[in-house]
């Protein structure tokens, strides 16, 4: 028996992300310059991918960084990669939280070799968040801060709010 669709579609899609990963390490000198590429990959996902995902979830605009914390994780994460991470470690002033990813499908089959200790094999999801939220107006700073690829206990991203983004529509075109 082969499983069903989805996990054959997830498994197929871990491995060929794999496959990129592998590609780019063979690519670039450095671990940093793979770690840029894979944030730029997922930037440019992310600017395209927010598209399908209003059209599909029906998701108006979110009032405020808690309710896009609470899309993201679950909503975006559910419906593109079967998860759902949960929230925590808000900031006091509410700007800033962590997404925590009991499991991480990019890296199923995965084992960082000793020689690439700094590469964040998922830095393509920082890449989407920010490249998505970008589009609705929000300027996020997006990392890694625990890998359970190195060692963690748990797969964390933290994000942190910097700005709305003004629409620079001419006057009138509102």
């Amino acid at each position: 028996m082969l499983g069903s669709p989805d996990r054959r579609n997830s498994e197929l899609f871990t491995l060929t992300y794999g496959a990129l990963v592998t590609q780019l390490c063979k690519d670039y000198e450095n671990d940093e310059d793979v770690n840029k590429q894979l944030d730029k990959m997922g930037y440019n996902i992310g600017v395209r991918l927010i598209e399908d995902f209003l059209a599909r979830s029906n998701v108006g605009r979110c009032h405020d960084f808690r309710e896009t914390a609470d899309v993201i994780a679950k909503i975006a994460f559910k419906m593109y990669l079967g998860i759902t991470p949960s929230i925590t470690n808000w900031s006091p002033g509410g700007d800033e939280f962590s997404l925590i990813l009991e499991n991480n499908p990019l890296v199923d089959f995965v084992e960082l070799p000793d020689n690439h200790s700094s590469l964040i094999y998922s830095n393509l999801l920082c890449g989407v968040l920010r490249g998505a939220l970008e589009m609705v107006q929000m300027a996020v700073d997006v990392k890694f801060v625990q890998d359970t690829l190195k060692g963690d206990s748990v797969t964390e991203i933290r994000m942190k709010f910097i700005r709305r983004i003004e629409d620079n529509l001419p006057a009138g075109e509102e």
